[in-house]
């Protein structure tokens, strides 16, 4: 071997090398560390402190979820369906739901839909102030982890009254709802928005007021608007670089047709405009969901759900459901032969392709830049598996 052929060496996370030019390095981030939001696993080659190229490794978390879905009727496989993003449980329920619906052209009373709406809401508010309180203790702020759960508790004092579940909530049900809203629900639901929209500017300030947190998001983790489109990557990543597209305004669902949804974009497409999207889309929520308790009290009494048969068959034939969940794009392809159970469940998870465009976003910065760069991309290892 000549002086000057590389030559490759492959260590764990804390081995060292030798500080020879030529050499690069294998790092390993993962199965398990704490920079990553789950059982992620990341194959880095460095040059020096500069990562060379990046292969996000998955797997380690896959549970069959799909094949599960076709050995159980279609009350069992909600809650089946509601965990692989634990952070979007309700959110997960309503894709299954409407395909099931859509199949048995079955219409849920108006109540049923307008409460979808509104707790589908309240739910992307959990999801984005996790988000948002946990990115900058990955940076090594402690504090508005403590502002954003104290927000997150306020909303799941509402959600847990109202469904008895504080992660899987399992309220929904084909047709409707479990249970009409509780007496005095929605006069609880309006305080606790209130609550969190005043005290929002709290996390606002500590987040997007910090030199640090400017220093180490700003240009960091560009991700162009063609990247975005080749990798299908959806969500809040996408409308950060550019791309305005959201399915609850452009292609409605629920109740979202009769809502004036504004849709946050920026383009600059770092890590900042990411975590401006993320806060932006929360104050969104919360003016949605003020406008479906507005409209629930409008509502005459009625049902929340339609009656199903004892055992529920699904007529033969396919269609395919989409929703804009917390994360990105969720689609459901269920395909039926007129039994109770599918023939076949399949997910399209916004987790997954957000993690894939890793491999073009990581190479070129710091190996101390990746946490930051991983912390802005809105995954949950569970959504990419499944």
């Amino acid at each position: 071997m000549t002086e000057h052929e590389p030559t490759e060496r492959i260590v764990g996370i804390g081995a060292g090398a030798k500080e020879l030019a030529t050499e690069d390095m294998i790092l390993n981030i993962g199965p398990q560390h704490p920079s990553t939001h789950g059982v992620l696993r990341l194959r880095l080659t460095l040059d020096g402190e500069r990562i060379s190229s990046a292969e996000p490794i998955i797997g380690y978390m896959h549970r069959g979820a799909e094949k599960l879905f076709e050995v159980r009727d279609y009350r069992q496989i909600i809650v089946l369906a509601n965990r692989h993003d634990w952070l979007s449980a309700f959110a997960n329920e309503l894709g299954v739901v409407l395909a099931v619906e859509r199949m048995l052209g079955m219409e849920p009373p108006p109540r049923a839909v307008w409460a979808r709406t509104l707790l589908a809401e309240l739910n992307r508010v959990l999801n984005h102030l996790m988000f948002l309180g946990s990115y900058p203790l990955e940076l090594g702020a402690m504090t508005p982890m403590f502002y954003a759960f104290r927000e997150r508790e306020t909303i799941q004092a509402v959600m847990e009254e109202i469904s008895g579940g504080r992660m899987h909530y399992m309220f929904n049900r084909v047709g409707g709802l479990k249970e009409d809203l509780p007496e005095g629900w929605l006069s609880r639901v309006e305080r606790a928005v209130a609550d969190v929209r005043r005290r929002l500017p709290d996390i606002e300030d500590l987040m997007f007021g910090n030199e640090i947190f400017l220093a180490r998001t700003r240009g960091v983790g560009v991700i162009d608007r063609e990247t975005i489109m080749q990798y299908g990557v959806s969500g809040p990543i996408a409308r950060a670089s550019g791309v305005d597209f959201d399915l609850r305004r452009d292609e409605p669902y629920l109740a979202y047709g009769e809502l004036p949804v504004k849709v946050a974009t920026h383009t600059a497409g770092d890590c900042h405009a990411r975590f401006q999207v993320l806060l932006e889309q929360v104050k969104v929520s919360l003016d949605l969901a003020d406008a479906c308790v507005a409209r629930l009290r409008e509502l005459p009494p009625g049902p929340i759900n339609q009656r199903l048969p004892k055992v529920l068959k699904v007529p033969e034939g396919h269609t395919y459901a989409w929703t804009e969940n917390p994360l990105g794009i969720n689609g459901y392809y269920l395909v039926s032969r007129g039994e109770k159970t599918p023939w076949r469940l399949k997910l399209r998870s916004a987790s997954y392709n957000n993690i894939q465009v890793l491999r073009e976003l990581l190479p070129g910065h710091l190996v101390s830049d990746m946490i930051a760069i991983l912390g802005s991309m809105f995954f949950v290892v569970g959504d990419i598996d499944k």
